[in-house]
């Protein structure tokens, strides 16, 4: 009795399905991914040589922002410091020029609820010239 088997079978590895998983793996990874480097984003901004046309500068609509929530528009006390009350003291003072530039002047302490509040109300409004307000930090020894 012959009990070898007649042909002896290679053990063959087949590296087509292999080679098609890791490639959607690697296609998977590639585009469920960011790859966000703005810390890395260095910029130099051009240089102009004219001067840019200088333009009669009106003095820009103050809103400040208290440490309480409270706001003034242009030195005025709002009553309420609501959003409803803020749009409507900024009509008055403000009328239909929505080219006016507005200075939002927060107070460090202030919520960052009221500031937005005050943002948001101002681009409502249409105003697209918003300067925050800051001051220059002292150097420490």
């Amino acid at each position: 009795m012959n009990l070898r088997p007649r042909r002896l079978e290679e053990p063959e590895i087949n590296l087509v399905s292999l080679i098609d998983v890791v490639l959607m793996i690697v296609i998977f990874f590639m585009l469920s991914s960011t790859f966000s480097q703005e810390g890395r984003l260095k910029i130099r901004l051009p240089e102009a040589g004219a001067v840019a046309a200088a333009r009669e500068a009106a003095p820009p609509i103050v809103v400040a922002v208290g440490a309480d929530g409270a706001y003034l528009v242009d030195g005025r006390e709002v009553v309420d410091p609501s959003a409803d009350a803020l749009r409507a003291a900024l009509l008055a003072v403000a009328g239909e020029a929505r080219d006016a530039r507005i200075t939002v002047r927060a107070d460090a302490r202030a919520t960052h609820q009221s500031v937005v509040t005050a943002m948001d109300v101002l681009a409502r409004l249409g105003f697209r010239e918003i300067d925050i307000a800051t001051v220059k930090e002292e150097a420490k020894p």
